[in-house]
């Protein structure tokens, strides 16, 4: 990009998380120009993760909105001992899990160990059929997700997708630190295998 006079100009500056959050945080009543900043950096984000940890696609972008408005209200309590980014997750990832328990009629989330989840309708069979004719790398990711049980499924994004440590995600779902770690591990280890699979079935479905 040229000046009038013809010399080159620096690319504007992308301002930061940090500088935003100030911003907002110091804008007078009414001024929501930077804080609206940050939702449109994370709102899609967050109501995809919504969508993924809890399996209902029909309320994550309320839930997601909902996220955004606690954010809004938490911020001045938000004491920067991590980044933006991790504590909207922390946020989200509360709002999702009580969400689920909600609608589950439970008053805590249910990630006991189990062969598959109780409710069958939740399930997805990720099958050559499901993905005929849209076959993209983020509705196999989907799909996979969908098909597993929440006693994996649930740590394996708080940890994965929302960067939370063992430690976090163990205090998350109230379960032991080294529970947390194998039921992560065995979460990768089948997601690699069912999303592999999803793979070889979806290309062989193409070539029908």
């Amino acid at each position: 990009m040229e000046s009038i006079s013809g010399e080159e100009m620096p690319p504007a500056r992308r301002e930061t998380d940090e500088s935003l959050v100030i911003q907002a945080r110091e804008a007078p009543e009414g001024d929501l120009r930077a804080f609206e900043e940050l939702v449109l950096r994370y709102q899609g984000r967050v109501s995809a993760n919504c969508r993924y940890l809890t399996r209902d696609p029909n309320f994550a972008e309320d839930l997601a909105q909902e996220v955004m408005v606690k954010a809004f209200f938490g911020l001045r309590g938000f004491e920067g001992r991590s980044s933006f980014g991790h504590w909207l997750k922390r946020i989200k990832a509360h709002h999702c899990l009580n969400h689920i328990k909600k609608t589950s009629g439970r008053s805590h989330v249910s990630i006991e160990e189990s062969e598959g989840d109780e409710s069958e309708e939740l399930k997805v069979a990720v099958t050559a059929e499901s993905f005929a004719g849209e076959i993209h790398r983020r509705s196999l990711i989907g799909a996979v997700l969908d098909s597993m049980s929440n006693s994996l499924r649930i740590p394996l994004l708080l940890c994965d997708m929302d960067g939370l440590s063992y430690e976090e995600v163990a205090q998350s779902l109230g379960i032991g630190l080294s529970a947390t770690k194998m039921r992560i591990k065995r979460a990768r280890e089948e997601f690699r295998e069912k999303f592999s699979k999803a793979e070889v079935m979806g290309l062989k479905a193409m070539e029908r």
